[in-house]
Protein backbone atom coordinates (compact mmCIF):
# COMPACT_ATOMS: atom_id res chain seq x y z
CA UNK A 1 0.00 0.00 0.00
CA UNK A 2 1.12 3.21 -1.05
CA UNK A 3 1.62 6.44 1.51
CA UNK A 4 -1.19 7.77 -0.64
CA UNK A 5 -3.17 4.88 -0.54
CA UNK A 6 -2.93 4.93 3.43
CA UNK A 7 -3.88 8.08 4.14
CA UNK A 8 -6.41 8.11 1.71
CA UNK A 9 -8.21 4.75 3.32
CA UNK A 10 -7.40 5.99 7.12
CA UNK A 11 -7.75 9.71 6.37
CA UNK A 12 -10.90 10.06 8.96
CA UNK A 13 -8.56 8.37 11.75
CA UNK A 14 -5.30 9.44 11.21
CA UNK A 15 -6.81 12.76 10.98
CA UNK A 16 -8.60 12.74 14.40
CA UNK A 17 -4.94 11.58 15.77
CA UNK A 18 -3.46 14.89 14.68
CA UNK A 19 -6.51 16.70 15.66
CA UNK A 20 -6.02 15.78 19.20
CA UNK A 21 -2.78 16.23 19.39
CA UNK A 22 -2.77 19.79 18.34
CA UNK A 23 -5.51 20.41 20.82
CA UNK A 24 -2.77 19.13 23.19
CA UNK A 25 -1.23 22.45 22.87
CA UNK A 26 -2.69 24.76 25.02
CA UNK A 27 -1.91 22.40 28.20
CA UNK A 28 1.94 21.68 26.59
CA UNK A 29 4.52 23.84 27.94
CA UNK A 30 5.31 25.80 24.92
CA UNK A 31 1.79 27.01 24.97
CA UNK A 32 1.69 27.61 28.40
CA UNK A 33 5.30 29.45 28.84
CA UNK A 34 4.24 32.04 26.31
CA UNK A 35 2.85 33.85 29.20
CA UNK A 36 5.85 32.92 31.47
CA UNK A 37 6.74 36.65 31.89
CA UNK A 38 3.35 37.98 32.13
CA UNK A 39 2.03 35.49 34.82
CA UNK A 40 5.41 35.99 36.98
CA UNK A 41 5.07 39.99 36.79
CA UNK A 42 1.08 39.44 37.44
CA UNK A 43 1.86 37.86 40.53
CA UNK A 44 5.37 38.33 41.37
CA UNK A 45 7.12 35.16 41.17
CA UNK A 46 10.34 34.59 40.56
CA UNK A 47 12.03 31.81 38.16
CA UNK A 48 11.84 29.71 41.18
CA UNK A 49 8.56 30.37 42.08
CA UNK A 50 7.23 29.44 38.42
CA UNK A 51 9.22 26.90 38.41
CA UNK A 52 7.63 25.60 41.65
CA UNK A 53 4.35 26.41 41.14
CA UNK A 54 4.56 24.56 37.59
CA UNK A 55 6.35 21.67 39.42
CA UNK A 56 3.61 20.83 42.04
CA UNK A 57 0.74 21.42 38.96
CA UNK A 58 2.49 18.86 36.44
CA UNK A 59 3.42 16.60 38.77
CA UNK A 60 0.01 16.01 40.82
CA UNK A 61 -1.04 15.59 36.81
CA UNK A 62 1.09 12.95 35.98
CA UNK A 63 0.31 10.78 39.39
CA UNK A 64 -3.42 11.27 38.56
CA UNK A 65 -2.46 10.04 35.17
CA UNK A 66 -1.28 7.13 36.05
CA UNK A 67 -5.25 5.62 37.21
CA UNK A 68 -6.54 7.97 34.46
CA UNK A 69 -5.23 6.38 31.71
CA UNK A 70 -6.24 3.34 31.92
CA UNK A 71 -9.73 5.26 30.54
CA UNK A 72 -8.34 4.83 26.78
CA UNK A 73 -8.92 0.59 27.68
CA UNK A 74 -12.44 1.39 28.54
CA UNK A 75 -14.37 4.28 26.36
CA UNK A 76 -14.17 5.24 22.85
CA UNK A 77 -11.88 7.89 21.64
CA UNK A 78 -14.88 10.02 20.60
CA UNK A 79 -16.58 9.92 24.27
CA UNK A 80 -13.19 10.45 26.28
CA UNK A 81 -11.94 12.70 23.79
CA UNK A 82 -14.60 15.06 24.13
CA UNK A 83 -14.98 15.16 27.48
CA UNK A 84 -11.11 15.98 27.91
CA UNK A 85 -11.94 18.94 25.45
CA UNK A 86 -14.50 20.36 26.97
CA UNK A 87 -12.72 20.09 30.71
CA UNK A 88 -9.39 22.19 28.86
CA UNK A 89 -11.66 24.86 27.65
CA UNK A 90 -13.48 25.16 30.86
CA UNK A 91 -10.08 25.29 32.54
CA UNK A 92 -8.83 28.27 29.65
CA UNK A 93 -12.22 29.89 30.77
CA UNK A 94 -11.08 30.25 34.05
CA UNK A 95 -7.37 30.95 33.37
CA UNK A 96 -8.61 33.93 31.71
CA UNK A 97 -10.03 35.36 34.90
CA UNK A 98 -7.59 34.25 37.14
CA UNK A 99 -6.47 36.69 40.07
CA UNK A 100 -5.59 34.72 43.22
CA UNK A 101 -2.33 33.07 42.82
CA UNK A 102 -3.29 30.00 44.94
CA UNK A 103 -5.40 29.18 41.88
CA UNK A 104 -2.06 28.89 39.51
CA UNK A 105 -0.80 25.51 41.07
CA UNK A 106 -4.61 24.34 40.30
CA UNK A 107 -4.75 25.62 36.70
CA UNK A 108 -1.40 24.41 35.75
CA UNK A 109 -2.66 20.76 37.11
CA UNK A 110 -5.78 21.13 35.22
CA UNK A 111 -3.96 22.25 31.98
CA UNK A 112 -1.20 19.54 31.89
CA UNK A 113 -3.63 16.47 33.15
CA UNK A 114 -6.37 17.62 30.62
CA UNK A 115 -3.87 19.08 27.80
CA UNK A 116 -0.21 17.53 27.48
CA UNK A 117 -1.66 14.29 29.32
CA UNK A 118 -4.65 13.13 28.61
CA UNK A 119 -5.55 14.30 24.97
CA UNK A 120 -1.80 13.05 23.92
CA UNK A 121 -2.30 9.66 25.77
CA UNK A 122 -5.69 9.17 23.89
CA UNK A 123 -4.70 10.22 20.41
CA UNK A 124 -1.35 7.97 20.61
CA UNK A 125 -3.36 4.57 22.40
CA UNK A 126 -5.92 4.82 19.34
CA UNK A 127 -2.81 4.49 16.83
CA UNK A 128 -1.14 2.01 18.76
CA UNK A 129 -4.44 -0.13 18.95
CA UNK A 130 -6.01 0.68 15.37
CA UNK A 131 -2.58 -0.16 13.66
CA UNK A 132 -0.07 -3.13 13.89
CA UNK A 133 2.14 -3.35 11.19
CA UNK A 134 1.66 0.09 10.20
CA UNK A 135 1.71 1.85 13.77
CA UNK A 136 5.08 3.99 13.35
CA UNK A 137 3.42 5.29 10.54
CA UNK A 138 0.68 6.19 11.97
CA UNK A 139 1.79 7.81 15.06
CA UNK A 140 4.38 9.78 13.08
CA UNK A 141 1.07 11.12 11.50
CA UNK A 142 -0.90 12.04 14.37
CA UNK A 143 2.08 13.64 15.88
CA UNK A 144 2.03 15.99 13.16
CA UNK A 145 -0.83 17.60 15.32
CA UNK A 146 2.17 18.15 18.32
CA UNK A 147 4.21 20.13 14.79
CA UNK A 148 1.69 22.04 14.16
CA UNK A 149 1.31 23.45 17.39
CA UNK A 150 4.78 23.89 18.27
CA UNK A 151 4.98 25.76 14.95
CA UNK A 152 1.83 27.66 14.83
CA UNK A 153 0.74 28.65 18.35
CA UNK A 154 3.63 30.67 19.64
CA UNK A 155 4.10 32.80 17.20
CA UNK A 156 0.58 33.40 16.58
CA UNK A 157 -0.19 34.24 20.63
CA UNK A 158 3.48 35.84 21.20
CA UNK A 159 1.99 38.98 17.87
CA UNK A 160 -1.36 38.51 19.55
CA UNK A 161 0.16 39.73 23.15
CA UNK A 162 1.32 43.00 21.36
CA UNK A 163 -2.40 43.80 21.08
CA UNK A 164 -4.09 41.92 23.54
CA UNK A 165 -3.98 41.42 27.01
CA UNK A 166 -1.92 38.34 27.89
CA UNK A 167 -5.63 36.79 30.02
CA UNK A 168 -7.95 37.89 26.66
CA UNK A 169 -5.85 35.06 24.33
CA UNK A 170 -7.04 32.15 26.77
CA UNK A 171 -10.33 33.09 25.81
CA UNK A 172 -9.54 32.36 22.12
CA UNK A 173 -7.67 29.27 23.46
CA UNK A 174 -11.56 27.79 25.29
CA UNK A 175 -13.09 29.22 21.98
CA UNK A 176 -11.11 27.41 19.43
CA UNK A 177 -11.35 23.87 21.81
CA UNK A 178 -15.07 24.08 21.68
CA UNK A 179 -15.36 24.66 17.81
CA UNK A 180 -13.62 21.59 17.10
CA UNK A 181 -16.06 19.54 19.30
CA UNK A 182 -18.25 19.00 16.29
CA UNK A 183 -15.36 18.46 14.07
CA UNK A 184 -14.12 15.60 16.04
CA UNK A 185 -17.57 14.00 16.43
CA UNK A 186 -17.96 13.60 12.37
CA UNK A 187 -14.35 12.29 12.01
CA UNK A 188 -14.91 9.57 14.16
CA UNK A 189 -19.07 9.31 13.73
CA UNK A 190 -18.15 5.56 12.17
CA UNK A 191 -15.06 4.97 14.75
CA UNK A 192 -13.81 1.39 14.16
CA UNK A 193 -11.04 -0.54 13.22
CA UNK A 194 -9.44 0.91 10.06
CA UNK A 195 -8.14 -0.17 7.03
CA UNK A 196 -4.54 -1.79 7.25
CA UNK A 197 -4.70 -3.27 11.13
CA UNK A 198 -4.90 -6.11 12.16
CA UNK A 199 -7.56 -8.82 12.12
CA UNK A 200 -7.63 -8.61 15.77
CA UNK A 201 -7.42 -6.00 17.98
CA UNK A 202 -4.75 -6.55 19.94
CA UNK A 203 -0.85 -7.46 18.94
CA UNK A 204 1.15 -9.05 21.25
CA UNK A 205 4.30 -8.04 22.59
CA UNK A 206 7.58 -9.58 24.53
CA UNK A 207 7.25 -13.15 24.18
CA UNK A 208 4.72 -13.48 22.19
CA UNK A 209 2.27 -12.07 25.24
CA UNK A 210 0.32 -9.39 26.12
CA UNK A 211 1.22 -7.55 29.46
CA UNK A 212 -0.50 -6.68 32.57
CA UNK A 213 0.28 -3.34 34.00
CA UNK A 214 1.02 -5.47 37.11
CA UNK A 215 3.32 -7.62 35.32
CA UNK A 216 5.41 -4.61 33.53
CA UNK A 217 5.99 -2.96 36.45
CA UNK A 218 7.48 -5.96 38.45
CA UNK A 219 9.80 -6.42 34.80
CA UNK A 220 13.13 -4.73 35.87
CA UNK A 221 13.66 -3.54 32.07
CA UNK A 222 10.38 -0.76 32.38
CA UNK A 223 11.78 0.92 35.44
CA UNK A 224 15.98 0.67 33.52
CA UNK A 225 13.56 2.86 30.73
CA UNK A 226 12.84 5.51 32.90
CA UNK A 227 15.53 7.61 32.11
CA UNK A 228 15.28 8.05 28.64
CA UNK A 229 11.33 7.92 28.81
CA UNK A 230 11.94 10.73 30.54
CA UNK A 231 15.06 12.36 29.08
CA UNK A 232 13.36 14.45 26.31
CA UNK A 233 9.97 15.52 28.09
CA UNK A 234 12.59 16.80 31.10
CA UNK A 235 14.76 19.24 28.60
CA UNK A 236 12.30 19.99 26.20
CA UNK A 237 10.12 21.30 28.20
CA UNK A 238 12.65 23.35 30.14
CA UNK A 239 13.96 24.45 26.98
CA UNK A 240 10.50 26.24 25.86
CA UNK A 241 9.37 26.56 29.82
CA UNK A 242 13.10 28.85 29.89
CA UNK A 243 12.31 30.72 26.67
CA UNK A 244 11.62 34.12 27.92
CA UNK A 245 14.86 33.97 30.33
CA UNK A 246 16.70 32.72 27.43
CA UNK A 247 15.99 35.63 25.04
CA UNK A 248 16.87 37.86 27.47
CA UNK A 249 20.06 35.99 28.52
CA UNK A 250 21.51 35.45 24.64
CA UNK A 251 20.55 39.55 24.16
CA UNK A 252 17.76 38.14 21.63
CA UNK A 253 14.08 39.52 21.54
CA UNK A 254 11.08 37.08 22.90
CA UNK A 255 9.94 37.44 18.94
CA UNK A 256 13.09 36.39 17.62
CA UNK A 257 13.48 33.52 19.52
CA UNK A 258 9.72 32.18 19.22
CA UNK A 259 10.50 32.84 15.32
CA UNK A 260 13.10 29.74 15.30
CA UNK A 261 10.57 27.27 16.61
CA UNK A 262 8.92 26.47 13.19
CA UNK A 263 12.82 25.75 12.16
CA UNK A 264 12.80 22.91 15.14
CA UNK A 265 8.77 22.06 13.86
CA UNK A 266 9.94 21.21 10.13
CA UNK A 267 13.21 19.35 11.26
CA UNK A 268 10.52 17.44 13.82
CA UNK A 269 7.97 16.94 11.13
CA UNK A 270 10.47 15.34 8.79
CA UNK A 271 12.03 13.43 11.03
CA UNK A 272 9.10 11.77 12.84
CA UNK A 273 7.81 10.61 9.53
CA UNK A 274 10.97 9.11 8.54
CA UNK A 275 11.19 7.51 12.39
CA UNK A 276 8.00 6.04 11.35
CA UNK A 277 8.72 4.02 8.25
CA UNK A 278 12.03 3.32 10.31
CA UNK A 279 9.96 2.07 13.56
CA UNK A 280 7.91 -0.23 10.74
CA UNK A 281 10.86 -1.69 9.00
CA UNK A 282 13.82 -2.14 12.03
CA UNK A 283 11.55 -1.84 15.09
CA UNK A 284 11.42 0.77 17.55
CA UNK A 285 14.09 -1.11 20.42
CA UNK A 286 16.53 -1.03 18.12
CA UNK A 287 16.35 3.01 17.31
CA UNK A 288 15.47 3.93 20.80
CA UNK A 289 18.72 4.15 22.48
CA UNK A 290 20.07 6.86 19.80
CA UNK A 291 17.01 9.05 19.35
CA UNK A 292 18.02 11.50 21.85
CA UNK A 293 22.06 12.21 20.46
CA UNK A 294 20.78 15.15 18.78
CA UNK A 295 19.28 16.53 21.99
CA UNK A 296 22.64 16.58 23.45
CA UNK A 297 24.44 17.87 19.98
CA UNK A 298 21.59 20.75 20.33
CA UNK A 299 21.82 21.63 24.08
CA UNK A 300 26.23 22.34 23.77
CA UNK A 301 25.22 24.52 20.75
CA UNK A 302 22.98 26.46 22.16
CA UNK A 303 25.03 26.39 25.81
CA UNK A 304 27.69 28.27 23.92
CA UNK A 305 26.84 30.33 21.05
CA UNK A 306 25.24 33.56 21.57
CA UNK A 307 24.50 33.91 17.24
CA UNK A 308 20.83 33.42 16.05
CA UNK A 309 22.26 31.76 12.88
CA UNK A 310 23.73 29.08 15.23
CA UNK A 311 20.52 28.69 17.41
CA UNK A 312 18.62 27.94 14.64
CA UNK A 313 20.77 25.40 13.47
CA UNK A 314 21.15 23.74 17.21
CA UNK A 315 16.74 24.08 17.26
CA UNK A 316 16.66 22.20 13.60
CA UNK A 317 19.16 19.29 15.32
CA UNK A 318 16.71 19.21 18.40
CA UNK A 319 13.61 18.86 16.37
CA UNK A 320 15.65 15.73 14.40
CA UNK A 321 15.96 13.97 17.89
CA UNK A 322 12.23 15.48 19.28
CA UNK A 323 10.42 13.97 16.17
CA UNK A 324 12.51 11.21 15.79
CA UNK A 325 11.71 10.37 20.01
CA UNK A 326 8.14 10.94 19.50
CA UNK A 327 7.41 8.68 17.20
CA UNK A 328 9.70 5.92 18.45
CA UNK A 329 9.20 6.40 22.10
CA UNK A 330 5.09 5.93 21.25
CA UNK A 331 5.46 3.37 19.53
CA UNK A 332 8.26 1.20 21.79
CA UNK A 333 5.62 0.34 24.97
CA UNK A 334 2.95 -1.46 22.52
CA UNK A 335 5.58 -3.51 20.77
CA UNK A 336 7.31 -4.43 23.92
CA UNK A 337 4.40 -5.18 26.27
CA UNK A 338 1.61 -5.86 23.67
CA UNK A 339 -1.96 -3.60 23.25
CA UNK A 340 -4.61 -5.01 25.31
CA UNK A 341 -3.52 -3.08 28.07
CA UNK A 342 -1.84 -0.76 26.21
CA UNK A 343 -3.77 2.44 27.72
CA UNK A 344 -2.97 1.52 31.24
CA UNK A 345 0.21 0.58 30.48
CA UNK A 346 0.91 4.05 27.97
CA UNK A 347 -0.29 5.67 31.19
CA UNK A 348 2.58 4.80 33.08
CA UNK A 349 4.49 5.97 30.04
CA UNK A 350 2.65 9.19 29.99
CA UNK A 351 2.99 9.80 33.34
CA UNK A 352 6.84 9.10 33.28
CA UNK A 353 6.85 12.19 30.37
CA UNK A 354 4.35 14.29 32.53
CA UNK A 355 6.92 13.64 35.44
CA UNK A 356 10.00 14.49 33.18
CA UNK A 357 8.01 17.75 32.01
CA UNK A 358 7.55 18.95 35.89
CA UNK A 359 11.67 18.35 37.37
CA UNK A 360 12.91 20.53 34.10
CA UNK A 361 11.02 23.65 34.42
CA UNK A 362 11.38 23.83 38.26
CA UNK A 363 15.47 22.38 38.51
CA UNK A 364 16.77 24.87 35.83
CA UNK A 365 14.06 27.68 37.44
CA UNK A 366 15.82 27.26 40.69
CA UNK A 367 19.43 27.13 38.89
CA UNK A 368 18.71 30.55 37.64
CA UNK A 369 17.47 32.17 41.15
CA UNK A 370 21.37 30.77 42.50
CA UNK A 371 22.89 32.49 38.90
CA UNK A 372 23.35 29.90 36.84
CA UNK A 373 21.61 30.82 33.61
CA UNK A 374 19.90 27.91 31.52
CA UNK A 375 22.17 28.20 28.68
CA UNK A 376 25.09 27.49 31.22
CA UNK A 377 23.41 24.47 32.60
CA UNK A 378 22.86 23.20 29.50
CA UNK A 379 26.18 21.68 28.52
CA UNK A 380 25.75 19.49 31.76
CA UNK A 381 22.60 18.45 30.54
CA UNK A 382 23.93 17.42 27.29
CA UNK A 383 26.40 14.99 29.22
CA UNK A 384 23.32 13.55 30.90
CA UNK A 385 21.62 12.23 27.76
CA UNK A 386 25.08 10.75 26.48
CA UNK A 387 25.02 8.38 29.65
CA UNK A 388 21.55 8.06 29.21
CA UNK A 389 21.44 6.50 25.79
CA UNK A 390 24.76 4.32 26.08
CA UNK A 391 22.20 2.62 29.52
CA UNK A 392 19.33 2.96 26.99
CA UNK A 393 21.51 0.69 24.55
CA UNK A 394 22.45 -2.01 26.51
CA UNK A 395 18.48 -2.49 28.37
CA UNK A 396 16.76 -2.37 24.43
CA UNK A 397 19.97 -5.44 23.61
CA UNK A 398 18.38 -7.60 26.27
CA UNK A 399 14.57 -6.72 25.24
CA UNK A 400 15.22 -7.57 21.54
CA UNK A 401 15.88 -11.16 22.16
CA UNK A 402 12.07 -11.70 23.48
CA UNK A 403 10.62 -9.67 20.66
CA UNK A 404 8.71 -11.25 17.96
CA UNK A 405 7.66 -10.00 14.48
CA UNK A 406 4.05 -9.26 14.04
CA UNK A 407 2.15 -11.49 11.63
CA UNK A 408 -1.18 -9.49 11.29
CA UNK A 409 -1.41 -6.81 8.13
Amino acid sequence: MTTFQFIRDNFRWLAAGVLLTFLSSFGQTYFISIFAGEIQSAFDLSHGDWGGIYFLGTMVSGMLMIWAGSSADHFRVRVLAVSVMAALAVLCVVMSRIGAVWLLPVLVFGLRFTGQGMLSHIAVVAMARWFVRARGKAISYAGLGFALGQAILPVVFVALMLQFHWQSLWLIAAGFLILCIPLLLWLLRAERVPADVSTSSDATGMSGRHWTRAEVLADWRFWGLIPIATLSSTFGTALFFQQVHMADVKGWSHVELVALFPIYTATLVVSGLFGGWAVDRWGSTRLLAVSQIPMAIGFVMLGISDSLFIAAIAFAIIGVGGGAYATIGASFWPEVYGTRSIGSIKALATALMVFGSAVGPAFTGWGIDLGVTFPDQMVGYAVYMVLVSLWTAYVTRRIRANITAPVAA
